[in-house]
C-alpha cells in the first residue's frame, strides 16, 4: 500500500461532467450530485484503512452539509480486478452498511479519476454553486485510525464556509490516503 498526500487546492478549476453508475442501480451526472450551494466531489473506495477510519464521520458530515446546500457523490476509481474488496457488489454492500446519504458511483474505466487528477483515497474535491474548486484537503486529523471526537473537521468547516461566502479556505491540509489502485 502507497500512502501519497493530495496537492495543493487549484482554487477556481472547474468541476468536470461525468455519467457513472451508483449502488442503487441509477446513473449519475455532475447536475445530478449538486447542491443549491456546492457539491463535494469524493474519490473512496472500500479496503483502504484511511477510508475505514473515517466511513461515520463522512456520513455525519455529509449529512449536515446537505442540510447547507452542498450536494456530495462518493466514486469509487480503484481496479478491482486486484482489489476485489472494491468490486462493485462490495461497494453495494459498504453504502447499505454505513447508510450512506450520497451516491456512491463506479469509474470502472478510471476516466473520471484521471480528469480530477485525484491521486489517493480519500481525496476530497470541494466546489461552490458555480463547481469552482475551493477545498482541496482532509476530511480531519485521522490516519489509518480515526482521530479524536473533538478533532477539529477541516472539511465540514471548509465547505460550510464554501456554503456560506462561495469560497473556501486559504489554508489548507492535503487529504492522506492509499493511492488509486490503476489497471495496468
Amino acid at each position: 500500500m502507497v500512502s501519497l498526500q493530495t496537492p495543493v487546492c487549484d482554487f477556481g478549476w472547474k468541476a468536470v461532467e461525468f455519467d457513472l453508475p451508483g449502488v442503487d442501480g441509477k446513473r449519475y451526472r455532475l447536475s445530478d450530485a449538486c447542491g443549491p450551494k456546492g457539491l463535494l466531489v469524493m474519490f473512496i473506495c472500500n479496503h483502504c484503512p484511511y477510508v475505514q477510519a473515517i466511513r461515520d464521520r463522512l456520513v455525519r458530515d455529509c449529512r449536515e452539509l446537505e442540510k447547507l446546500g452542498i450536494g456530495t457523490i462518493a466514486i469509487m476509481s480503484n481496479d478491482p480486478a486486484d482489489y476485489p474488496e472494491d468490486s462493485f457488489d462490495n461497494m453495494k454492500k459498504v453504502a447499505q452498511e454505513f447508510g450512506f446519504p450520497f451516491p456512491y458511483v463506479w469509474d470502472e474505466t478510471q476516466a473520471v479519476a484521471k480528469a480530477y487528477g485525484a491521486v489517493c483515497t480519500p481525496d476530497f474535491f470541494g466546489f461552490n454553486a458555480n463547481l469552482e474548486l475551493q477545498y482541496r484537503g482532509r476530511l480531519d486529523a485521522s490516519r489509518k485510525e480515526a482521530a479524536p471526537a473533538d478533532a477539529r473537521r477541516d472539511l465540514f468547516e471548509a465547505m460550510k464556509e464554501v456554503a456560506l461566502t462561495g469560497k473556501g479556505p486559504a489554508g489548507q491540509i492535503p487529504s492522506m490516503g492509499c493511492s488509486i489502485k490503476w489497471k495496468m
